[in-house]
């Protein structure tokens, strides 16, 4: 329990810093985890539970002192697309089933930690996951035109609903629409004009406050309906209906887990380094395990960082996780004593909130531009993810995206960059020719660099390299290959090693190695690669493994043993 090193060192300075955020960051989050239940088709107060569980577990449990954890946009699109796959109507099925899967990636985020493997995470590349998010805000954003609009629409994905939402504008009800327009106006205003102003806060109690003095109920604008009061109790979900589906539960559970660790290992380093304080990542995975754990026995949702609340934590003093203890605490308060009066809120004032959040929170349109601009593969990987999600659903769209990041680091491991090199004019330093046109190309000698590890994936591509440099160059006595890049060999790769030293040999040329590591060195060693080639073919460094392969040329040619 890392709470408990934390108080041990407390400084009574920081209590009041720790307050505040505390409070602060709950007055930020409740609104929107009554918009992010509202996402994932649960009962509103069930964001709360989550929201109060996730913070109290990641607080006694966590090693980052500002983060706060709850319910996000992301995970809560992923939630929505599970229920929706499951095939559940019910809110009762629904909740149960978004409390399952909670659950199911608190046991796999347990397991991660158990066998230290949080960095598989790493698996989903960030322009995956910017595609993913995207797509996912798309599908919310459509799912949420109905309620502005006071009208219904159907469609097995995204592309089809809007077609359906579209062909309803004629059956609109106006003061829904009114209520709608105005809610949006407010709570993407505020950020525009007044960023620091909390809008979803604004927006929820002007949403209550409008609903009782124009009684929008009676002029037909829907309402959330009843938010029964009071704190949530133990309740393990529905196994029967769990197992039934537990293929989407599988899919679920890692799609929450690699999406959400991924969010809360990036905040947790940044928040660290900010405040000179380490963390550990393994550790992080059980905080993790914890909270969604605790999230999925009290009725709740998938939880993970939220970059906004967190931010706003470190922005208002938080120095320890009792901040986070704070946020959750004052989330049960709000659950015993105001929790009936989000009872009257406008539908239309809780679509809003939600499309404001995952607008914001999920359309990262300045990462886009970015990645169009500084690599454009990664740009379309991302509008991949977007497409897959947006005709396949969220949940096929996580899918694709770690298909895609799988594909993507196949590719990356099995066609490593095998640069030729030159030697700078005038000096004894050799560098890649791209970029370089004045630099000396030898006629004699060809020299390549191998970046990446010798491994089976990897070793027929360095075979075929070296192959095409020696036949396209008749006059070559010698290749050197700098070694520099080269951090590890398997046995495959010791293997591939001696047949290009015999497929060297057969073609009349030396194979030289520069710059050879020493545990590369060893596993050579150990093969016989080492003697096949000879010790004196391996060198310290690229200018002296040429000038010897063309002092050893000049002796071949005046009759001498090398």
């Amino acid at each position: 329990m890392p709470i408990l090193g934390q108080l041990r060192s407390y400084d009574r300075t920081w209590l009041r810093g720790d307050l505040i955020a505390g409070v602060t960051v709950a007055a930020l989050i409740v609104p929107k985890n009554l918009g992010y239940a509202g996402i994932a088709g649960i009962p509103l107060q069930n964001g709360l539970y989550a929201a109060a569980a996730g913070a109290i577990a990641y607080g006694i449990f966590g090693t980052c002192r500002q983060i706060s954890m709850g319910p996000s946009s992301g995970l809560a699109a992923v939630a929505a697309s599970a229920v929706l796959a499951a095939g559940l109507t019910t809110p009762q099925d629904a909740a149960s089933f978004v409390a399952g899967i909670t659950l199911a990636s608190g046991i796999l985020f347990l397991l991660l930690a158990v066998l230290k493997m949080g960095w598989i995470a790493q698996f989903l590349s960030r322009a995956v996951v910017t595609g993913f998010l995207f797509g996912a805000a798309i599908d919310v954003v459509i799912g949420e035109l109905p309620k502005l609009t006071g009208t219904k629409a159907t469609g097995s994905n995204p592309i089809q609903e809007l077609r359906s939402w579209i062909g309803t504008l004629g059956e609109v009800q106006p003061a829904t629409v009114v209520v709608g327009a105005i809610a949006l106006a407010v709570v993407f205003g505020l950020r525009a004009v007044a960023p620091r102003v909390p809008g979803a806060l604004v927006l929820v109690v002007g949403g209550l406050v409008a609903a009782e003095l124009f009684d929008l109920g009676a002029r037909g604008v829907a309402l959330v309906g009843e938010v029964p009061s009071g704190l949530p109790s133990l309740e393990i979900p529905n196994l029967t209906l769990m197992w039934d589906k537990v293929g989407i539960v599988a899919v679920a559970a890692v799609a929450l887990s690699l999406i959400g660790f991924s969010q809360t290992a990036g905040d947790a380093r940044a928040f660290s380094a900010k405040h000179r304080y380490r963390i550990d990542i393994n550790q992080e995975s059980t905080a993790q395990s914890l909270a969604n754990t605790a999230a999925g026995v009290f009725q709740g949702m998938p939880v993970s960082t939220s970059l906004s609340a967190s931010s706003l934590n470190d922005h208002s003093g938080a120095k320890t996780g009792l901040a986070s203890l704070t946020s959750g605490a004052t989330v049960l308060l709000t659950l015993i004593f105001l929790a009936p009066l989000f009872s009257n809120l406008p539908l239309p004032v809780l679509a809003a909130l939600i499309i404001e959040a995952v607008i914001m929170g999920m359309m990262n349109v300045r990462e886009m531009r970015r990645l169009a601009r500084v690599q454009r593969f990664d740009f379309w990987i991302a509008v991949v993810a977007i497409l897959g999600t947006l005709i396949f659903g969220v949940l096929a769209g996580v899918v694709i995206g770690i298909g895609l990041s799988l594909i993507w680091l196949v590719s990356v491991a099995t066609h490593p960059e095998m640069p030729s090199l030159g030697r700078q004019p005038g000096t004894q330093v050799f560098r890649e020719t791209e970029g370089h046109p004045g630099d000396e190309l030898l006629p004699d000698v060809a020299v390549v660099r191998l970046d990446g590890g010798l491994f089976f994936a990897t070793a027929d591509a360095l075979e075929d390299r070296l192959r095409d440099v020696i036949q396209s160059a008749p006059e070559l006595t010698g290749v050197v290959l700098d070694c520099e890049g080269i951090n590890f060999v398997d046995s495959q790769g010791a293997a591939k090693m001696a047949e290009i030293a015999n497929l060297a040999g057969e073609a009349g040329v030396n194979l030289r190695l520069a710059r050879l590591k020493p545990a590369v060195r060893a596993v050579l060693e150990k093969d016989g690669v080492i003697e096949r080639l000879g010790a004196d073919r391996i060198h310290g460094n690229i200018h002296r493994a040429v000038e010897a392969e063309q002092a050893a040329a000049q002796k071949r040619r005046d009759g001498e043993p090398d």
